[in-house]
């Protein structure tokens, strides 16, 4: 799959979260299987270029290529601006927001908000383009279904852009109204790809290997985009890419293996954040793998309540690494007997 001039090196994509997908957390999917990345998204505010929020939201130091950068806002000149002013700054594809559904984004009318009005929607996208175009760098756009059940317009939104020159769309399969809830419909995805000419990337819901495959077949997509499935579970890529190559279910990583990713991962979130935002920012992350381990509720309870408490790096790398250790020494994890995919568990 190509991206504009850009080739990939598999068709699984991790999704912009803000709060999540930094340069560490990116950095560490795309070594365990990723085939592409997107960068949480940033404002297209230029009084807010130069803060220390968006500036670590921008950084893509020792990043695999190629660069995408996720730029939200309402202006069209604005965002052709921050298209530019990214570009100048690393930024090999950029990426339009059209799919956030935090009232912080709507409320200004950017994000999903957009799809309200498909008018400055189409004026925004042929701005960036525009801006983007003597660059050489492709432009793609993430959206929702629309706005509510009654609006679902992506389709619509999906044709204006392919003919202003978007190079690959992606598509959550909910609406904004549904924020996270309910399940992801698909149906609206294959409408989408059984009218464009354009790569289209289905999101939502998709956690296991197996539902990948389904959501491939049920769509038609040229790739899928994982999100919430891969927060503290990053090794959740190669497995679908196992899946996708072999058929077949790959043994879920040891102990020692995941210990290993999550320092080093730590050792990453710090270098971007500093001891003081990075020790707390790295809560959650730690929260979320330990979740994925599949240990009792009352030692992950534990295991929390130690990690909020502490202020310094080689604390938090100390607690982490004499975890591990003892749950290592206490023997393999139970492996699941029921449905794996949404149950998962490591051995030691």
């Amino acid at each position: 799959m190509h991206i504009g001039p850009y080739r990939l090196p598999n068709t699984l994509f991790v999704a912009p979260m803000a709060g999540v997908t930094d340069r560490p957390f990116r950095k560490l999917c795309k070594r365990l299987g990723a085939g592409y990345a997107v960068s949480e998204m940033v404002t297209s505010r230029p009084d807010l270029q130069a803060s220390l929020k968006t500036s670590r939201r921008a950084d893509h130091r020792g990043e695999p290529g190629p660069i995408a950068v996720q730029i939200a806002g309402t202006d069209a000149q604005m965002m052709a601006d921050a298209a530019r002013y990214n570009i100048d700054r690393g930024a090999q594809i950029i990426d339009i927001n059209m799919g956030c559904p935090a009232k912080k984004v709507c409320n200004k009318w950017a994000g999903s908000a957009l799809m309200q009005d498909e008018s400055l929607a189409l004026g925004i996208i042929e701005a960036v383009v525009a801006a983007c175009a003597p660059h050489g760098v492709p432009v793609t756009l993430k959206m929702r279904t629309g706005w509510s059940a009654e609006g679902r317009n992506a389709p619509v939104i999906a044709r204006a852009a392919e003919q202003a020159g978007v190079q690959m769309l992606t598509v959550h399969g909910r609406t904004r109204e549904q924020g996270y809830s309910g399940q992801a419909e698909h149906e609206t995805v294959a409408l989408i790809k059984s009218r464009v000419g354009i790569p289209v990337v289905a999101n939502g819901d998709i956690d296991s290997p197996q539902k990948a495959v389904a959501v491939l077949r049920q769509t038609g997509a040229d790739a899928v985009m994982i999100g919430r499935a891969a927060q503290g579970r990053p090794w959740i890529f190669r497995e679908i890419a196992h899946f996708l190559a072999t058929g077949e279910w790959l043994p879920a990583p040891g102990l020692g293996e995941v210990r290993d990713w999550l320092i080093d991962h730590l050792h990453d979130h710090y270098d971007l954040y500093g001891e003081h935002t990075g020790v707390r920012s790295a809560r959650k992350h730690l929260g979320w793998y330990v979740h994925a381990l599949g240990l009792p509720p009352a030692e992950v309870a534990r295991f929390r309540a130690r990690i909020n408490t502490l202020t310094r790096c080689e604390d938090q790398l100390q607690v982490v690494t004499e975890s591990f250790d003892a749950w290592s020494a206490a023997g393999p994890l139970p492996v699941p007997s029921g449905d794996v995919t949404n149950d998962w568990k490591l051995a030691a």
